[in-house]
């Protein structure tokens, strides 16, 4: 959530960063009229508790002198100012709660270094490595293959739960097993503290990252205990820090963790969701930081050189895309994309986010920061995915289809056990 003395500091400034992100700027003017109301209204009932608090004292000397009619005169005024009291302080709930409602609404301004543009084709692609694979025209998808190798029933998964719930079998569970222990044993050694959260979350928790209200429609919602099953394992991860002051020395702190993740994709079908691309839920590897404001944008580059690090790995080729205004996440104030190219699909697929959210989050969850003895300070939050498996298998199978089998890369064979898929 935007801060409001950036809004009233640099009205000009947020309007032409949020156009950006085709956002409803109109709100800011509403805004800023309705904290200046806000503002006034609470001077109002601070200067009607001070009159008040003067009444107080001039009661009691009165009670001394035993002046009846001067208690009287106080007790009146006294009741007139508890009125009008009352009746400010309602006002000003309402404002508040206007104030709050246009706020929510209103997404993180994007970072200057964000391009123009509306579409994912604006996105800017801003690093490639690797070949792409030199596959023979009989080469299969990746679903194809699973159903070939008895690796993921998709069949069966809709059949227990829906479309979207795949059941991983034999070597494709142990493959899902490997990419997992391989994504955490990396971020451990890259400094990152490995958690296991709830994947069930409160309202706070979702508020508190930029889920709720933005996004009720595409979490699942267990609605007995109002629950909310996490989208990514960042949710959790980043709420640890809700409500908490650090000291400086502190900074950054790095948690990494796996969940399986939980996304609803209404509206999502046709064939650029079949088989892996597209699931409702599927197991990823979160990597999240709180970082000094000073240094964010340099941990968001080392963030995203750490997840290049992994494709490279896994030898997959691969790109990196820095989101358009227009393309990127409600809470973000910079996001690079990763992509792998998916041979027999002849396709990018987006396997990671790495953003950094600035103070957006950690307004909203009151996540700050102090030096010595000085006024706590927002922290800065960054996550990203490190990684997502689904479509990093569907690459996998797709990409390293042979004649003898799939081969395994060989950073992961002492995760999977074996050199090749049979």
């Amino acid at each position: 959530m935007l801060q409001l003395n950036y809004l009233r500091e640099n009205r000009d400034e947020a309007v032409r960063r949020l156009t950006k992100k085709y956002a409803q700027v109109e709100f800011i003017d509403q805004i800023i009229a309705l904290d200046a109301d806000r503002r006034k209204t609470q001077n109002q009932v601070d200067s009607l508790k001070g009159e008040a608090g003067k009444l107080s004292r001039q009661y009691g000397e009165f009670r001394k002198a035993n002046n009846e009619a001067g208690l009287a005169q106080i007790t009146a005024e006294k009741k007139n100012i508890d009125e009008q009291v009352e009746t400010l302080s309602s006002q000003l709930d309402a404002l508040e709660e206007q104030l709050q409602a246009l706020l929510v609404q209103l997404p993180n301004v994007p970072n200057d270094r964000v391009p123009e543009g509306k579409t994912p084709e604006e996105n800017a692609v801003v690093f490639s490595h690797g070949e792409m694979p030199n596959l023979p025209e009989t080469a299969k998808p990746h679903w194809d293959l699973a159903a070939q190798y008895g690796l993921i029933d998709f069949e069966l998964g809709n059949k227990l739960t829906g479309s979207g719930f795949p059941v991983y079998r034999g070597q494709g569970a142990k493959l899902q097993r490997a990419l997992i222990n391989f994504f955490l044993d990396r971020a451990t050694a890259a400094g990152y503290l490995e958690v296991q959260p709830p994947i069930l979350v409160n309202k706070d928790s979702g508020f508190g990252t930029g889920q709720l209200p933005d996004k009720e429609g595409q979490m699942y919602h267990v609605t007995v205990d109002d629950l909310y099953l996490i989208p990514t394992a960042e949710v959790p991860i980043t709420n640890i820090y809700r409500d908490v002051i650090l000291k400086a020395e502190e900074l950054p702190i790095k948690n990494c963790g796996y969940t399986p993740c939980f996304r609803r994709e209404a509206g999502s079908y046709g064939k650029d969701v079949r088989g892996l691309n597209r699931l409702h839920q599927f197991d990823k590897v979160e990597i999240v930081q709180v970082q000094h404001p000073d240094k964010s944008y340099e941990a968001l580059e080392e963030m995203r050189e750490y997840v290049a690090g992994l494709l490279r790995d896994l030898e997959l080729p691969f790109r990196t895309l820095l989101l358009c205004g227009g393309d990127m996440s409600f809470a973000s104030a910079m996001t690079y994309d990763m992509e792998v190219f998916s041979g027999a699909q002849k396709r990018w697929l987006e396997v990671s986010s790495v953003s950094n959210f600035e103070t957006f989050q950690s307004n909203r969850l009151k996540l700050r920061y102090r030096s010595g003895s000085d006024k706590p300070v927002l922290a800065h939050t960054l996550n990203g995915s490190a990684l997502a498996l689904p479509r990093i298998v569907a690459a996998l199978l797709e990409n390293n289809q042979t004649e003898n089998g799939i081969r395994i890369p060989a950073a992961l064979r002492p995760y999977t056990g074996f050199d090749f898929i049979k």
